[in-house]
């Protein structure tokens, strides 16, 4: 009975934090436009309500082990880590403690929160789950990345959306120099007017390099998360394609050459010149 008391008083220690979990997450939803508040408040709770069960499990263990006077040292052990056993016990469980102690720290200070977009290992995703000691990114294509809770405090990495959702995203494109730099900047203005992913405060296009057969247009449109940032571009693209077909086919990059002829019995002196533009792949 007296260990059936003490299970009931550890389980029910952990209902507790359940509940407190399940009220905390129906209060702060993810499913709305702006939930930077509630992604930081429910990555906090979820780690917390983690590390909880692991210190009431241990807890509960260790005062059921001190209940029996042969093996009360070993709850005693246990529960303060204190002599050989505990020492023992805390080597064995070094990678545990530190991911659990890491956990505590992502919990307080933060560098990831559930549903950030992230990019770790050169690969772009959502933070799906933070564990004791692992956290899981699902992927842009649906693959799911296990990383250990130190690797976010130990490595560097991108967090899209640390302290706002929106993002920057850019569109370059290669014309030739006859194309009128201005109607493409209004054209594109008209094009993310007319795009309910454009945030609405950034839409700039500038010419930012100058090769020999082309010039580099810059467009920098404004989203309001990654998802919309990424298929915003995607949109702008095509778009602003489209009306160079149709509007200034002769703006695609060309090869300009020049063909010189030589009149024979002349003294080498030119008879005529030829001028023409080919497309790159044409010789």
């Amino acid at each position: 009975m007296g260990l059936g008391l003490i299970g009931a008083v550890g389980w029910f220690a952990i209902v507790c934090s359940a509940v407190i979990f399940d009220v905390v997450s129906a209060h702060y939803r993810l499913d709305v436009p702006d939930n930077v508040e509630a992604r930081r408040v429910q990555t906090q709770a979820q780690v917390l309500h983690r590390i909880v069960i692991v210190i009431v499990s241990i807890v509960t263990l260790s005062v059921m082990l001190m209940t029996f006077p042969q093996i009360k040292h070993i709850g005693i052990s246990l529960l303060a880590s204190a002599g050989l056993a505990g020492l023992v016990i805390g080597t064995a469980m070094k990678s545990s403690l530190s991911s659990l102690i890491a956990g505590v720290q992502i919990a307080f200070t933060q560098p990831i929160r559930i549903e950030d977009a992230v990019v770790v290992e050169g690969e772009w995703g959502w933070i799906e789950e933070i564990g004791t000691t692992y956290v899981i990114v699902r992927l842009w294509d649906l693959r799911r990345m296990v990383l250990p809770l130190s690797y976010f405090l130990e490595h560097p990495f991108q967090n899209w959306t640390r302290q706002s959702a929106d993002l920057l995203g850019s569109v370059f494109l290669y014309v030739d120099y006859t194309v009128p730099v201005d109607e493409v900047r209004k054209e594109l203005r008209r094009i993310v007017q007319s795009n309910p992913k454009w945030r609405g405060q950034v839409c700039v296009l500038q010419v930012t390099d100058a090769t020999t057969n082309a010039i580099q247009l810059r467009a920098l449109v404004d989203a309001r998360d990654s998802s919309a940032a990424w298929d915003l571009r995607c949109e702008v693209r095509e778009a602003l394609i489209q009306f160079l077909q149709e509007k200034y086919p002769h703006g695609l990059p060309r090869v300009r050459t020049e063909f010189q002829a030589f009149a024979a019995g002349n003294g080498g002196a030119p008879a005529q010149f030829l001028t023409g533009a080919t497309r790159p792949h044409e010789s």
